[in-house]
């Protein structure tokens, strides 16, 4: 039996049929001038996958013929129990996203992604790691590992998914943590308010073993494939070159604009057959993002009506919580789609930036996250794929690329304002999103007014 998430019914969602012809492009790649930035433009064509961090993916799941003596060890071992955002992060570890790394961080491991954004392998060479990935316990749990080497990771019903092994308790600096990742101390962080200003002020790091793999029942495991199935997958469709858009919001047609475009740039460079992973996240995100049930609905209607082409795209859940720490966190995202075989990474504006939670701006300046990517250090086999603004062309009556030349004839549909559009039940001009895709969008915002509720759980109708 499988380790379960506990998540609300399920929605069961239908295959992915081939499309319709759809007027829908893609935006643009800009190259930047800097030689230190890994742009498309520098790109050399060449087959096959890129190797994952350390050389090799870690595989944490314990072998089918080892789990009954496994589970039978973590029964006789002292327990940590885990939050829902442990779990999300337990998968992240167990299938190898963050590959080299092996379970939750120990000190050295810690300080080195606070400090340094990279971890140092044994050969000398350093991978990219920018966020910490770590356990907290608090005083009553430390008291009762006490000399123990190995603990019991238990779910909410006391049930245990996980062993760590040869572990190491040290102190949870809060504040120094919430500083170095997120830039600021101010209240109203939503990762930080959810996971770390309460949790426990010891930090408890080993080597994982994952009882069994990690299945939600929510009718969207199959959207969860580990970075090796993506790996067999994109084989599978003979993929010469992966390009990977991260997203924790639905697909309009200016997304579908980057997206295609540059898969029309990658086979001018010479490259047979690119294959777009579109890799939704699917962890812990705040309050007032659309759920993962109701956008992975979303993204299938995108492909139904024909806006992406399933033939040459892969829909994939990416397991980790968003933490909304800009620069920061993006090297993460770009680190972790290495691992399931990308080669390129689109990067937009903001990417994984929020509103300052105090003050009426920005948190983070909006073009630091791709400059930050095009140096980041253990990101350099990664090509970094920035993009130009996109914008609804009021004279061509779809999504295109801004012209400042005539301005006058955009429009900028934020996302403040196309929420706002759905819930007041009102179209947004033709050629924004396709038809299917904001029935989507509109029904889970009735949803929400149905129940009186500022987000609905994670539960849509079949």
């Amino acid at each position: 039996m499988s380790t379960v998430f506990p998540k609300s019914t399920s929605f069961i969602s239908q295959p992915l049929t081939k499309p319709h012809k759809s007027d829908s492009i893609t935006t643009s790649v800009s190259f930047p001038s800097n030689s230190r930035n890994r742009s498309l433009r520098t790109s050399r064509v060449r087959a096959g996958l890129i190797e994952p961090d350390g050389g090799k993916l870690v595989d944490l799941v314990v072998s089918e013929p080892r789990r009954r003596e496994k589970k039978h060890e973590a029964a006789g071992l002292p327990r940590v129990r885990l939050t829902e955002i442990d779990l999300q992060w337990m998968h992240v570890l167990s299938e190898g996203w963050a590959s080299p790394l092996r379970g939750f961080m120990r000190e050295s491991e810690f300080l080195q992604t606070l400090h340094f954004n990279f971890l140092n392998l044994d050969d000398g060479s350093v991978v990219n790691m920018s966020v910490p990935i770590v356990l907290a316990i608090d005083d009553d749990q430390k008291a009762l590992i006490g000399e123990s080497k190995r603990v019991s990771l238990v779910d909410s019903d006391d049930n245990p998914i996980a062993i760590l092994n040869d572990i190491e308790i040290y102190k949870h600096p809060k504040e120094e943590r919430i500083a170095r990742t997120w830039g600021t101390t101010a209240p109203g962080l939503p990762y930080v308010e959810e996971a770390v200003t309460n949790a426990g002020n010891w930090l408890i790091g080993g080597d994982l073993e994952v009882l069994e793999p990690v299945k939600y029942n929510d009718g969207l495991d199959r959207f969860r494939l580990s970075p090796l199935e993506l790996r067999n997958e994109l084989e599978k469709r003979g993929a010469d070159a992966v390009f990977a858009f991260q997203l924790r919001n639905p697909v309009h047609n200016g997304h579908a604009l980057l997206m295609t475009d540059t898969r029309r740039r990658l086979l001018e460079m010479g490259y047979k057959n690119p294959i777009l992973l579109l890799h939704p996240l699917g962890g812990f995100t705040k309050a007032d993002d659309v759920p993962l049930s109701w956008r992975m609905k979303q993204h299938e209607k995108v492909l139904e009506d024909g806006v992406l082409d399933p033939e040459t795209t892969v829909v994939s859940i990416f397991p980790s919580p968003m933490l909304y720490a800009g620069p920061t966190e993006v090297q993460w995202h770009a680190k972790a789609r290495i691992n399931a075989g990308a080669n390129f990474y689109i990067v937009g504006r903001d990417p994984a930036g929020m509103g300052h939670p105090v003050e009426k701006r920005d948190l983070y300046d909006a073009d630091h996250g791709k400059k930050v990517l095009s140096m980041a250090p253990g990101l350099e086999r990664l090509n970094i794929l920035p993009f130009r603004v996109a914008a609804y062309d009021k004279t061509q009556g779809k999504m295109a690329f801004f012209d400042p030349s005539r301005a006058q004839d955009f429009l900028f549909i934020s996302g403040t304002k196309m929420r706002a559009l759905a819930k007041n039940r009102e179209n947004p001009p033709d050629g924004f999103m396709c038809p299917g895709g904001w029935k989507v969008l509109v029904d889970y915002y009735d949803s929400l007014t149905l129940t009186g509720n500022t987000r609905l759980p994670e539960k849509i109708p079949v």
